[in-house]
């Protein structure tokens, strides 16, 4: 089981210094050591709205990110506090609390442009607080989110535009909740009271009109409508009296407005409690070192001047990881087979069925730690690194079996090496006598259980060593004729053309025998990747379905308003989407090209 992470306080995932925004090593530090998925909550907005009390209360905690207490804004760059989740046991929430946009200090404001696009792109819940309530000074306010397409890239594709673009930044954006503070106006509409949501709903009506005034008031609202098909909206009262706010995480419960505690409450549980795991394209599940590898790649784009790419992260993240997968598949294989295997195994297929089994299972370790193999190259590498591990058993087998055979040899045959010096065998009839003694010792040494693949050409090897001492005592068995010497020469010949047969025929057999191998290896790859892929086609048309589903209930919203020419344009995003999910549904994985 994962462990979980304590963080005392907030610490700088991002800083903001002198107009650059620099990574943090310790916070990254800490990233690394999430192992569990985590749950990204990040709170953006105006300096001096409120924020950090917010991201507070989400910690269970009154202190923490800074308040501050004057104008000017306290929070720089972009702060992260990690805690267990309260509500998801296994789960680690990652509170991301951000510079105030806007300072008036900065002159510059160039980075809260990169900051507002940086929380959208490592969130899985986007929360923007303001002040008062939602016209359209606060709109222009969120003129940020007109920029997204100036900011963001969903594919390193050069010919993408905004229209293409849309369907591949709701897939990965995250739920959007605006959270209005000192709100003070009494829901209602036509004398019927509404929800806050209804409220939000309403503030992103378009206006009809093809000047430059509407388009300037239907462009942030056309763009949260598109990029944020999943809204929420929470409205706040004043927490206290306005010589208290200065002051507000010290005050005491009784002290703040019931209803402001009651509100806090609300949204408290809702983000807890409807907050996914932070996910990537094709259902990848983000913890601590990919959230990490994310922040590198986007600040890393941006430092370079580049536009932050979520295509090129998940690239990247996935050479880190698949890297990786080969590394723990491999030494999940190493495991199995220490554990498996007793050297010398009897039979070459004896060692070739533990390394199948241990295969499957290194493989499949592979396929679940790794994601978008593009070619197959990292699959391609485990094969290699599984059969060179493969081929280095083989060799330790051989040679387990050779010493194992060469010590019983030695143990068996020295009473015969001796009686040979002693010149027990130096007599007429000696050379029988011989022949007979070494068959003895022969069936002796034969019935000595796993002796391992080579006892035969050990034994042969042994018994080619000692022929000039048979040679010897054959030509001077004064016993044999002439004749019966040269019939005895005649038969160990044949004898020794019969054994080349047999070790040609045992080669040719260990050859058939790896070839196989090879074959079924290479067919467990193609099964489980077959099944991995079909398993991100499954997920992958989900994704595009749900896609699919948020943009008809915008299109059908647009026909009621009116706005045909926007409804078209969101029609053909809706069949580009559906185009993609027929060259799914019709994809066959062809026989992958495997160099294994």
């Amino acid at each position: 089981m994962a462990a979980e992470i304590h963080m005392t306080g907030p610490v700088s995932l991002i800083d903001n210094t002198e107009g650059q925004l620099v990574v943090n090593p310790e916070a990254l530090k800490i990233l690394s050591a999430v192992t569990q998925p985590v749950v990204v909550v990040a709170i953006v907005g105006l300096y001096r709205t409120g924020k950090s009390y917010l991201m507070n209360r989400l910690a269970g905690k009154n202190k923490g990110f800074s308040l501050g207490s004057t104008v000017k804004s306290h929070t720089k760059g972009i702060w992260m506090w990690c805690v267990p989740h309260p509500k998801k046991p296994g789960h680690t929430l990652v509170l991301l609390d951000t510079e105030g946009l806007g300072d008036i200090e900065k002159g510059d404001n160039e980075n809260d442009s990169w900051i507002f696009a940086l929380a959208i792109l490592l969130s899985s819940t986007f929360v923007y607080n303001s002040l008062g309530t939602i016209n359209q000074q606060a709109m222009d306010q969120l003129h940020y989110v007109t920029e997204l397409t100036d900011r963001i890239k969903a594919s390193s594709s050069p010919d993408n535009n905004y229209v293409e673009d849309s369907a591949d930044f709701v897939s990965f954006f995250p739920a959007f909740v605006w959270a209005l503070r000192d709100f003070s106006l009494e829901l209602k509409t036509d004398e019927e009271p509404i929800t806050p949501d209804d409220y939000l709903e309403l503030s992103l009506k378009l206006r009809k009109g093809a000047d430059i005034k509407s388009k300037s008031f239907n462009d942030p609202r056309l763009c949260i409508r598109k990029f944020f098909p999943k809204r929420k909206c929470f409205i706040f009262d004043r927490p206290a009296w306005r010589k208290n706010l200065a002051h507000l995480e010290q005050l005491k419960e009784e002290d703040l407005n019931p209803d402001f505690i009651e509100q806090v409450a609300e949204f408290c549980s809702y983000i807890l409690s409807h907050s996914n795991v932070k996910t990537l394209s094709g259902g990848i599940t983000v913890n601590g070192p990919r959230l990490e590898s994310l922040v590198l790649t986007y600040i890393s784009a941006i430092s370079s001047g580049d536009l932050p790419c979520m295509e090129n992260a998940v690239r990247a993240l996935a050479q880190l990881e698949n890297s990786a997968a080969v590394e723990k598949a491999v030494a999940h294989y190493n495991q199995q087979m220490s554990q498996k295997v007793q050297l010398p195994t009897e039979t070459l297929q004896e060692l070739l069925d533990l390394h199948r089994d241990s295969e499957r299972e290194a493989i499949e370790v592979f396929m679940k730690n790794s994601f978008k193999d593009v070619d197959h190259k990292f699959q391609r590498k485990l094969g290699a690194q599984l059969e060179a591990r493969r081929d280095d058993f083989c060799e330790q087998n051989s040679k387990a079996s050779s010493d194992c055979c060469m010590a019983l040899l030695q143990d068996i045959f020295s009473p015969l090496e001796e009686d040979v010096k002693q010149g027990t065998f130096s007599k007429p009839g000696g050379y029988r006598l011989f022949l007979q003694k070494q068959q003895e010792l022969k069936n002796k040494y034969y019935q000595v259980p796993r002796k391992g693949i080579q006892a035969e050409e050990v034994l042969k090897k042994y018994l080619e060593s000692k022929e000039d001492v048979a040679d010897a005592l054959l030509q001077t068995d004064q016993l044999l004729s002439e004749k019966e010497k040269a019939i005895e020469v005649q038969r160990i010949k044949a004898e020794s053309a019969e054994a080349a047969k047999k070790k040609l025929k045992k080669i040719q057999k260990k050859y058939k025998q790896m070839m196989e191998q090879k074959e079924k290896s290479y067919q467990e790859h193609v099964k489980q990747l077959t099944e991995k892929m079909e398993r991100d086609k499954v997920q992958l048309m989900a994704e595009q379905e749900e896609t699919i589903i948020c943009k008809l209930k915008e299109q059908e919203l647009l026909l009621k308003e009116g706005f045909q020419n926007e409804s078209k344009r969101l029609q053909k995003e809706i069949q580009d989407i559906q185009m993609r999910q027929v060259d799914l549904k019709d994809m066959r994985l062809t026989r992958c090209r495997l160099i294994l």
